[in-house]
């Protein structure tokens, strides 16, 4: 099996002041923005958007010539249509995003485990399948990884911790079953913010995981690794577990696409151990379309999960060439513009505008959230697995990890908080509200379809910065997930997506939210966003070109 442990991350926290390759990395000038362009599409790809023409056969798809370029910087769409048309292989694609990870990984620090072995594995059968003109989906021969607190069956799933770092599980976690059935490779496990609860991602066992755009800089948490990983086109998308932010916050602060779907439409069978109310499984890519793609793939009931909701299933690859302009957009202003970084302001409001082109109408609305539990009723989620561990092994955990396992604690054996019973009635109490603040707030939006607002309220922090808060007394004041949070105490889905750079190149996002089960709606008017404002493949590359802003759009 591969994923040694040479081939993983440091043994332990990476410092501020070093990297791995003992090189000065740190001090190099950022990395600057291109756009992912080409000059030769792919007819397989672009007929449907993605879509239907992709399960073609191959002997229906046109002949096109293999492609320049490095085949990691593709998207899925492009991939799988070159896949189609005979001019790239699984193999192909497997061994440029294991090369990617080789070229890259010792100074982003995006991946833990490369799953080489398997997934040349996987791409050979695929291959074989593909001579036969079979292909299982769009996602054929498609290599991608996972956040690493996502079971694999043939390779460890740390959670980035000492405590797991030679577990391997015994299955195959749902959502990765589905994928693997719908021919995506596995190709690595992606580091991540220890046991997922920071959204600076310093806190991982395996050192920090580094911004490709910036490598001063995080690249925000908890799933770090995965949104690090596909903006360097070390895999073609990932997955990611967001519980407050984990999915949204890297992909914004990696000028990626990242989605935390409504509650229940993805099973978590498999995934964590985390906060079952707040948690989803989300897919992170570099299009709006990719991300569709990969979505089509992962959801389904799973009746082991009584989380899952069984409904109709949508054909999401069809979501992006959708109408938008009857669409009518809110803009929530307080509290979620309050405060912002005076740059993640101007981008937004520029998006606003761009928005405001292609929608039916857009306004300012004052959306009542009404009164929202506070952090503390995830302490029996977290402790419920914690407790042993945490009790036995104390400093197997990261600092930041063990404050917050030591203030849960004490916060539940409190004695003037009441009797183990009474905190579980109140724990079930506020379950029973946010159901209830569910409806309400379903009902909310017979005014206007979507919300649009600031992913996050700033720019990711340095690594320096992160690494000397989250290894500092106590706990710190979560301050970038003020405007992600929210929808995953109420369930709702929520879409990030580019929508600027700063002043030093640093990716800016927004988030496209709407009712439960919007999915459509939501990568519909992304991808409207995206082919406008010209985002589309945006990613980061070399170190000594001009930095360009923007792309060409549509208008």
């Amino acid at each position: 099996m591969s994923g040694s442990v040479s081939d993983r991350g440091a043994s332990g926290p990476l410092k501020a002041d070093a990297c791995r390759c003992r090189c000065r990395c740190l001090r190099a000038p950022a990395f600057v923005f291109a756009m992912n362009r080409r000059e030769l599409l792919f007819a397989a790809a672009a007929a449907a958007g993605g879509g239907q023409s992709l399960l073609a056969s191959r002997s229906g798809a046109a002949a096109l010539d293999k492609p320049a370029g490095d085949p990691a910087d593709l998207t899925i769409a492009e991939a799988a249509g070159a896949i189609r048309a005979g001019t790239l292989t699984a193999s192909d694609l497997t061994k440029a995003c294991l090369g990617r990870i080789d070229a890259r990984n010792p100074r982003i620090n995006a991946i833990i485990t490369p799953m080489r072995e398997q997934a040349l594995a996987q791409a050979a059968a695929l291959d074989a399948e593909a001579r036969t003109g079979r292909f299982r989906s769009a996602l054929h021969g498609v290599p991608i990884a996972l956040k690493d607190n996502i079971d694999t069956a043939d390779a460890p799933t740390t959670n980035a911790s000492a405590l797991l770092k030679d577990h391997v599980p015994a299955k195959d976690a749902h959502v990765v079953r589905r994928l693997r059935e719908a021919g995506a490779i596995i190709v690595a496990k992606a580091n991540l913010a220890e046991f997922a609860v920071s959204p600076t991602n310093a806190t991982s066992h395996y050192g920090p995981v580094r911004n490709p755009w910036s490598e001063d800089h995080v690249s925000g948490g908890s799933s770090g690794g995965s949104g690090a990983a596909v903006a360097a086109g070390m895999c073609f998308g990932a997955l990611g577990t967001d519980s407050g932010g984990s999915v949204r916050i890297p992909s914004a602060w990696c000028g990626v696409v990242g989605l935390k779907p409504t509650a229940g439409l993805v099973s978590n069978g498999g995934a964590g151990p985390g906060i079952a109310i707040l948690d989803t499984i989300g897919p992170i890519a570099r299009t709006v379309e990719d991300v569709s793609l990969l979505l089509g793939a992962m959801t389904g009931y799973d009746p082991f999960d009584p989380a899952s909701v069984e409904r109709p299933r949508e054909d999401y690859a069809a979501v992006p060439g959708r109408p938008v302009s009857a669409l009518r957009i809110g803009v929530p202003r307080r509290p979620f513009f309050d405060g912002l970084d005076p740059e993640v302001a101007g981008a937004v409001d520029t998006a606003l505008k761009t928005l405001a082109t292609i929608a039916g109408s857009i306004r300012d609305v004052d959306f009542r959230w009404g009164d929202l539990p506070e952090g503390a009723f995830t302490a029996p989620d977290l402790l419920s697995y914690h407790s042993r561990p945490f009790a036995e092994r104390p400093d197997a955990y990261q600092t930041r990890t063990r404050n917050i396992m030591q203030m849960l604690t004490e916060m539940l054996d409190d004695p003037k908080g009441g009797s183990p019973s009474h905190k579980l009635g109140e724990h079930v109490a506020m379950i029973r509200s946010i159901a209830q603040r569910q409806r309400t707030i379903d009902a909310a939006f017979d005014g206007f379809d979507i919300l649009v607002l600031p992913t996050t309220k700033t720019l990711p922090p340095t690594v320096t910065a992160a690494v000397a808060s989250e290894y500092g007394p106590g706990v710190e004041p979560l301050f970038s997930i003020e405007n992600t949070m929210i929808f995953n105490l109420v369930g709702l889905p929520a879409l990030s997506v580019p929508c600027g750079l700063s002043k030093d190149g640093l990716p800016i996002g927004m988030t496209i939210a709407g009712p439960r089960f919007s999915e459509v709606t939501l990568l519909a008017l992304g991808a409207a966003y995206e082919r406008r404002a010209g985002w589309r493949g945006s990613r980061p590359v070399g170190r000594d070109g001009r930095n360009n802003p923007v792309g060409r759009g549509e208008g």
